[in-house]
């Protein structure tokens, strides 16, 4: 089964306990690594994401993957929060954390860097804007970018 049907199945099988708990569903993996397979499902609170949030949504999930056993490979489940360097995937995630410093990974060198750090200053029509210095924005396609996450900030 493509790695696009699984996250369609289990986006669709978690949703009632992701709004019951008010919580984001923030992406869905199905990847291999080595021999095995893994099926992460990453979860966000606008408070922050406690461990019993994950247990309950994982309990959940795993119930409800038994119940329709929807994937025939062995798999190890893993439900977790975002991360505070979480990737900006969704267009909505851009405007969400619009005024946050980013980190973006591009897939051709912009004035010999592959890595911009800047102030995320929004999505419009596909164009990312990143504020690099006080003088100088940068707006790239997103086609033009590997991947946008927040910076930690130590």
């Amino acid at each position: 089964m493509s790695k696009k049907r699984v996250a369609d199945i289990v986006e669709e099988l978690v949703m009632p306990k992701i709004k019951e708990k008010e919580l984001e569903l923030v992406d869905i993996e199905f990847i291999k690594e080595g021999r095995d397979r893994f099926l992460r499902v990453y979860i966000d609170h606008r408070d922050g994401i406690t461990l019993d949030d994950c247990q309950a949504v994982s309990e959940y999930l795993s119930e409800r993957l038994d119940e329709v056993d929807p994937i025939e490979e062995a798999y190890y489940l893993e439900v977790s929060s975002a991360g505070l360097d979480r990737e900006l995937k969704k267009d909505s995630d851009f405007e969400k954390f619009k005024g946050r410093m980013v980190e973006a990974y591009l897939y051709q060198a912009v004035d010999g860097k592959k890595m911009i750090e800047g102030e995320l200053l929004g999505l419009i029509e596909n164009v990312v804007a990143i504020k690099i210095s006080e003088h100088e924005t940068l707006e790239l396609s997103k086609d033009k970018i590997a991947k946008v996450k927040l910076a930690v900030i130590i």
